[in-house]
């Protein structure tokens, strides 16, 4: 079947140049990947993943982190997983 159909959506600029960067990486065209997610939106009867409202230690994690608070950095995994005591 032909490509006859137009979406048209505004979105933010800096979000669309960091989503198209990606999915050059990724070898597929932004309208490839608009197409994957409607087809994907079809075969699961809605979204293609989870949309929730973060709880509230996520949400003050968030902002911790947006704000370089409480920030825990490790020099490599072995260290990471050392101060997470696993």
């Amino acid at each position: 079947m032909g490509k006859t159909s137009t979406v048209r959506a505004r979105i933010e600029p800096e979000l669309k140049n960091r989503a198209e960067n990606l999915f050059e990486q990724l070898g597929i065209t932004t309208t490839q990947a608009i197409t994957l997610f409607y087809k994907q939106v079809i075969l699961r009867k809605g979204l293609p993943f989870e949309v929730v409202i973060p709880k509230s230690t996520t949400l003050r994690t968030f902002e911790d982190t947006d704000a370089g608070r409480n920030l825990i950095v490790a020099k490599d995994a072995d260290d990471m997983f050392k101060k997470l005591g696993i």
